[in-house]
C-alpha cells in the first residue's frame, strides 16, 4: 500500500500555490511550505507519490540552513509543530517533519544555479559553443568534467516546463546588477561549502539551484535547500567523466517512463511498485548519508 502524501488540505485555508511537489500556505507575513511526496518527471507529476519524499526533502534543507548560517541569513522561523498555527497542528499526520514556517520574502524571479561540473543542460550547450550560460570553458572537456572553478548560471522560473537558462548579464538586467552580484556571491560561497561537506560523505555535489529573495532589506536564501531535487548528488566511488553519471534523485522515474515510451505529451501512467521503491530508497540513501541521521530505513 502506498502510504504517499501527495495533497495537503487545511479546512478553511486553501494553498495559495501547490507547486509540482510543494504547498504554499499564505499565513500574511509568513507562508507555511509543506514538501508532498509528490513526484515529478519530465514537468509533469506522476499521479502516484514516493512515500516519505517530503520528510526527506524538508529536513536534507533544514541540515543545510544550518550549515549556512554564517555565510547567508535564511528564511526559517521554525519547523516544529509545536510552533505552527492551530490549523497545522491538528493534523499532526500531515504536517509534522515535513513542513516549515517561514517569513515571507520578497523573490527574486530568477533561479540561482551553480555549477561544478559539466552535465545537464550545462553539457548540451557547451558541445554546441562551448560556452555554459556565456561562461567560455576550456576546449576539450568531457561530460561530467570538473570545472576549473565553480560557475553561476542563473535561469529564470518557469510555471509550467523548464526553466530557461540566462546569463550573468540578463540576470542584472531583471533583478539589478547589485543583488544579484551579492546573490551570486553567496550561492557560490554555499556550493563550495556543500561540495566541501559532501566530499567528506562520499558524494560529489554536481550542480543545485537555489532561490533567493530580500527580508527587511537583507539578501535572504529561500525555498529549499539543496536536496535531490534542487542538485545533482553523485556517488564519488562511481564517478568517471565521460558518461552520465548514476545519481542520488528520481533518475528511476525517468528511466521507467523512457523504457515505457510514455509520450511527454499526456499524464503519465501510475509508476509500478518497484519503481516507487527503489526511488524511495535512493532519496533516503542521500538523506542518511548527507545529514548522518537513519530514522528512516527503506
Amino acid at each position: 500500500m502506498n502510504t504517499a502524501i501527495c495533497e495537503t488540505n487545511v479546512p478553511g485555508l486553501a494553498p495559495a500555490v501547490r507547486g509540482k511537489v510543494r504547498d504554499v500556505y499564505d499565513l500574511g507575513d509568513r507562508l507555511m511550505i509543506v514538501a508532498t511526496d509528490r513526484i515529478s518527471a519530465f514537468d509533469w507529476v506522476n499521479p502516484v507519490g514516493i512515500p516519505d519524499k517530503g520528510i526527506i526533502l524538508t529536513q536534507i534543507s533544514l541540515f543545510w540552513f544550518d550549515q549556512m548560517r554564517d555565510i547567508v541569513p535564511n528564511h526559517l522561523l521554525s519547523a516544529d509543530l509545536a510552533d505552527f498555527p492551530p490549523e497545522f497542528r491538528a493534523q499532526p499526520q500531515v504536517f509534522q517533519d515535513r513542513s516549515m514556517l517561514v517569513h515571507k520574502c520578497s523573490m527574486f524571479p530568477v533561479e540561482f544555479v551553480v555549477r561544478g561540473y559539466l552535465a545537464g543542460s550545462g553539457w548540451k550547450e557547451y558541445q554546441q559553443s562551448g560556452t555554459v550560460c556565456g561562461h567560455v570553458l576550456p576546449a576539450a572537456l568531457r561530460e561530467s568534467d570538473r570545472l576549473p572553478q565553480p560557475i553561476y548560471t542563473p535561469a529564470t522560473k518557469a510555471t509550467t516546463g523548464h526553466d530557461i537558462n540566462i546569463t550573468p548579464e540578463q540576470a542584472d538586467e531583471i533583478i539589478g546588477a547589485a543583488w544579484n552580484r551579492s546573490a551570486a556571491a553567496a550561492a557560490t560561497k554555499v556550493y563550495e561549502r556543500a561540495h566541501d561537506i559532501a566530499t567528506q560523505r562520499g558524494i560529489i555535489l554536481c550542480d543545485t539551484k537555489m532561490e533567493f529573495g530580500v527580508l527587511d532589506g537583507v539578501l535572504t536564501l529561500a525555498d529549499e535547500l539543496l536536496t535531490p531535487d534542487s542538485s545533482r548528488f553523485w556517488p564519488a566511488d562511481q564517478y568517471a567523466p565521460g558518461r552520465g553519471q548514476p545519481s542520488f534523485d528520481k533518475q528511476f522515474v525517468r528511466d521507467y517512463l523512457e523504457e515505457i515510451r510514455w509520450d511527454k505529451q499526456s499524464p503519465q501512467p501510475p509508476l509500478p511498485d518497484d519503481v516507487v521503491r527503489e526511488t524511495r530508497r535512493k532519496y533516503i540513501e542521500a538523506y542518511t548519508v548527507l545529514t548522518g541521521r537513519r530514522d528512516l530505513t527503506p
